[in-house]
């Protein structure tokens, strides 16, 4: 497994929900994310992982709370479609705090939304990183039919809803 160390002043954060070379780009093209390591995150023991990216931030230019609002908005957070099992809806937390954190923010943003809010809050377990070849697939590949069609469409709305904190020219 490839260890994933903090910076000085950062912290981290496990988000799954959709495919991570969609979600490795959201939080790539993020101010204030210093890294985006994609894989799977450890649901059940012995070996019941699901698609996810550990996120480091610096907590002062975003928050916490920024990153799971935008999470929530840019995969199927309210959603039990048929792939749910591979792409768990799910911040994977650190510590009691960022669990209280999470539960509340999930709670907040849950009036921005007509459907429940599937997203559940887990304890980060353990977390294997994807291929070499597929990290930093949006950065690597911007022009490929599956980031134009799954990828451009999720950093368009970052562009729209969340524009204050996404990095200029990204897209």
């Amino acid at each position: 497994m490839q260890e994933f160390k903090l910076n000085n002043n950062k912290e981290k954060i496990t988000l799954g929900g959709g495919c991570h070379c969609c979600t490795e780009a959201v939080f790539q093209s993020l101010k204030g994310v210093t890294n985006v390591l994609q894989g799977y995150a450890l649901l059940k023991a012995p070996n019941k992982f699901s698609e996810a990216v550990i996120v480091e931030f610096d907590n002062s230019i975003i928050t916490l709370q920024d990153l799971i609002e935008i999470h929530l908005y840019t995969h199927k957070s309210t959603s039990q479609h048929s792939m749910r099992e591979n792409y768990v809806s799910a911040v994977y937390v650190f510590s009691e705090i960022q669990q209280m954190q999470a539960i509340n923010a999930i709670q907040k943003f849950q009036k921005h939304f007509s459907k429940t809010i599937i997203t559940e809050v887990l304890k980060f377990k353990d977390f294997k990183a994807s291929r070499e070849d597929i990290q930093n697939y949006y950065l690597k590949n911007p022009s490929k039919p599956f980031c134009e069609r799954y990828i451009h469409p999720k950093l368009q709305l970052l562009n729209e809803k969340f524009k204050y904190h996404t990095k200029e020219n990204f897209i």
